[in-house]
């Protein structure tokens, strides 16, 4: 992925085409799914996240915002790549985009086009951003286990 990552223009572009084409933006009415709602005080952002876990894999994520660039085509980024990854996987890939974010040591392999967000960490403003459809996920995902269990 380097080639995405030491390439600004390539990332903007990628960003862009989330943004105004983001992928499964659209909600479902089916009750299996899991749904939270992920808006913050300091900023207009409101994502509304669906994610259908079914034996540990996460079949679907589904999106509606209203929301920057940077909230909208990070949400989207995540829903491509974490559909199909079983919880556990998911998890780790979360926890590398944390650590990406937040200018932490991380497995960029792990990411796909997620590292297009590697240097938002500078600019803290931003990282309410870039992780509010991400914790929105691991809000979904801990409620699953908990249930579970």
């Amino acid at each position: 992925m380097k080639s995405i990552k030491n390439n600004p223009i390539l990332k903007r572009e990628i960003i862009m085409e989330h943004y105004q084409q983001p992928r499964n933006h659209q909600l479902v009415v089916d009750k299996r799914y899991k749904q939270v709602n992920m808006h913050h005080d300091t900023c207009l952002d409101d994502v509304f996240l669906q994610v259908l876990i079914e034996n540990g894999i996460i079949e679907d994520i589904r999106f509606d915002s209203k929301a920057c660039v940077i909230a909208t085509a990070s949400t989207s980024i995540m829903s491509e790549l974490l559909k199909g990854c079983s919880v556990d996987e998911a998890e780790i890939i979360i926890q590398n985009y944390f650590n990406m974010v937040y200018q932490k040591e991380y497995d960029e392999k792990l990411l796909g086009e997620a590292v297009v967000f590697d240097t938002v960490g500078r600019q803290v403003n931003r990282i309410i951003c870039a992780t509010m459809g991400w914790n929105g996920l691991i809000k979904v995902i801990n409620e699953s286990k908990n249930k579970n269990e």
